[in-house]
């Protein structure tokens, strides 16, 4: 997905996490830590750009990523985005990749405990941060992930749709486009992405009508702005990929 402009959030930094509030549209520079981390929008909706793709985090998941691993960060929306460093201890205890979590409430408070402005003493701190990670090791997985294509063909067409996820052309027209027969493009979107073509689409229309609702529109905006006619069928879409419906999560942020 295109990036944002690069623009220095308000924060507050201190050795276990910290607070960044960004405008919308704020990106940062691509960095890499020495330490794994955990970031959590608890308002608005954060996109994670790593070399294996992006992830798309609204406020009922948390993102992971491991030490090492060059990301970037996007604001869509006013967001308030925390972050919880984990020692090496816990870390280990995590998938050793970027990933994505449901955030169960426990979960949720705990992380605005850590980065909020009661300041805890080291033990203390440390029995939240295990409390996290348990409740992380017993959610499931469940990304908003969009893989980073390798075939020109498939970064083309990728190309296209993230510039408007409303397109309806076919797969075999957006073939004859790229240079690809549709049952070539069908072919690698499960070899390369392990996904079929339509899982792919929605993946891209979600994450973009996120952004959109981030950014103050309504649920029938944001549906043809996405590429469904009938409002209905996107809100079916959208509570299955994020959890919730449009309207709730419009409320929510």
């Amino acid at each position: 997905m295109p990036l944002g402009r690069h623009v220095e959030p308000t924060s507050r930094i201190w050795p276990s996490g910290g607070v960044h509030l960004w405008p919308p549209g704020g990106t940062s520079d691509a960095d890499s830590h020495d330490r794994g981390h955990l970031v959590y929008a608890a308002r608005g909706v954060l996109s994670v750009h790593t070399e294996r793709g992006t992830s798309i985090v609204p406020a009922n998941r948390v993102a992971w990523t491991p030490a090492g691993f060059v990301h970037r960060h996007r604001a869509h929306g006013h967001t308030d985005m925390r972050i919880v460093f984990l020692p090496a201890s816990l870390a280990r205890l995590v998938p050793g990749r970027p990933a994505v979590f449901t955030a169960s409430g426990l979960a949720r408070e705990v992380l605005l405990a850590l980065t909020g402005p009661r300041e805890y003493d080291r033990a203390a701190s440390a029995r939240l941060r295990r409390v996290l990670v348990d409740e992380l090791r017993e959610a499931p997985e469940q990304p908003l992930h969009l893989p980073e294509p390798r075939d020109d063909r498939l970064r083309a067409l990728a190309r296209r749709l993230y510039d408007d996820p409303g397109d309806n052309t076919s797969l075999a027209e957006l073939g004859q486009q790229v240079g690809a027969s549709g049952r070539t493009l069908s072919r690698l979107f499960r070899d390369e992405l392990g996904m079929t073509f339509h899982e792919w689409r929605t993946q891209v229309r979600v994450g973009h009508a996120l952004v959109l609702l981030a950014d103050g529109h309504d649920t029938a905006a944001t549906a043809r702005a996405c590429g469904w006619a009938n409002p209905s069928h996107f809100i079916a879409a959208f509570t299955a990929v994020v959890g919730t419906t449009p309207g709730r999560h419009r409320a929510s942020g």
